[in-house]
């Protein structure tokens, strides 16, 4: 659930409200099967409006998701046996796996990497959004992945590496203070 979370950008709600019938194909990468997009029923609303919609497509940096997505379908899912519930996370007692378990486990998972204890789930989101940005993507791609209906919102979630403002730095400076080569007439 929380490399799902991240791989995909996810909100908790988002992640515990997915059935299995939201796994879908990613029509660019077949060989991903119904594990290469996930269309999010229950994304955040606007100020009393309805959940938003959105298909969030899987992108190869992280294609290592799809493995373990795949394997908690096939191999983990059945062992509860859930028989016809449609919830893609289901419990030992037969319901969704609730925001307040997750948030437990991630807690528990942090403390036993021994990492800080500010970050939360969510931080889990910024970082797929600073990572997709970093990798290149376009920031309205990015935008549409997380549901944001302003840019400006999909911005504050950014926080690119000095690393990566250093080479976007240098490309720059090579770009405008490289000459370009003159043609002999």
């Amino acid at each position: 659930m929380i490399k799902t979370t991240y791989a995909f950008g996810l909100r908790r709600n988002e992640l515990c409200q997915l059935d299995v019938a939201d796994l879908r194909p990613n029509p660019h990468m077949p060989h991903w099967g119904t594990y290469g997009s996930i269309h999010v029923r229950h994304g955040k609303s606007s100020k009393g409006g309805t959940p938003k919609r959105r298909t969030v497509l899987a992108v190869p940096e992280f294609d290592w998701a799809i493995e373990g997505l795949k394997q908690w379908v096939e191999q983990g899912r059945p062992i509860v046996r859930p028989k016809n519930h449609a919830a893609l996370w289901v419990s030992e007692r037969l319901s969704r796996v609730s925001a307040k378990h997750l948030d437990k486990r991630f807690n528990r998972l942090r403390s036993e990497a021994g990492l800080d204890e500010a970050l939360t789930l969510h931080c889990l989101r910024h970082s797929y959004v600073t990572h997709l940005i970093e990798f290149g993507y376009p920031e309205r791609f990015v935008q549409e992945q997380v549901g944001h209906s302003y840019a400006s919102t999909t911005a504050i979630y950014t926080s690119v590496s000095n690393d990566f403002k250093n080479k976007a730095l240098q490309s720059a400076l090579k770009r405008v203070y490289t000459p370009t080569p003159t043609k002999e007439p």
